[in-house]
């Protein structure tokens, strides 16, 4: 995995053959990101299936928990069979503009 930080944020880009080892090796270190908002760039897959993608729910759930987002870039599943819990989006501006709003409601108290 490549990881870049940013201003608010850290951008990891997955580099493994599978998406569920991305999801099992970021599960791992996923202390290293706990204080960070996250945006995982799996663009590259593009035959990502719903069952993959699932892989990072339990994640997403124990990141959000923390009051931190988790956004995911890719577009290979259609909007509508993407669960709520899950924040996917087709772009890395789109993704960053997820983190800036849920930033602002984090300050209004939301």
């Amino acid at each position: 995995m490549k990881i870049k930080k940013e201003d608010n944020l850290i951008l990891i880009k997955a580099r493994q053959d599978s998406v569920v080892e991305f999801a099992s090796d970021l599960t791992k270190r996923h202390d290293e990101f706990r204080n960070d908002n996250l945006i995982l760039d799996i663009s590259s897959y593009d035959n990502l299936q719903l069952e993959e993608l699932l892989s990072f729910l339990e994640l997403s759930n124990v990141h959000k928990e923390d009051k931190k987002s988790f956004v995911i870039i890719n577009n290979a599943i259609p909007i509508e069979k993407i669960p709520d819990e899950l924040c996917v989006v087709p772009s890395l501006q789109e993704a960053k503009d997820v983190i800036q709003m849920d930033e602002i409601q984090r300050e209004l108290g939301f």
